[in-house]
């Protein structure tokens, strides 16, 4: 799942989104650990996607989406 669509979701979306990626990295995981997994790309590509949902929660709790870098940038200059 891409940035993009990410940020697109409402924040029951996001939620739901969250709660269903760490139920597919627990899945991933026990298939792992019983050697059914056949794809294990799965497991970081869903760890990635977990990041992304809590990044963007973790912008809107903020109240923008400007980096880090960018507050910064503008503190310096001011």
């Amino acid at each position: 799942m891409d940035i993009a669509r990410i940020r697109e979701m409402s924040d029951r979306e996001l939620e739901d989104a969250l709660v269903q990626a760490k139920q597919d990295l627990w899945s991933a995981r026990f298939a792992l650990s019983t050697r059914q997994l056949n794809d294990t790309s799965s497991i970081p590509r869903t760890r990635r996607t977990i990041a992304r949902i809590l990044m963007v929660r973790h912008e809107r709790a903020r109240g923008g989406t400007e980096t880090a870098r960018a507050r910064t940038a503008a503190e310096k200059t001011a």
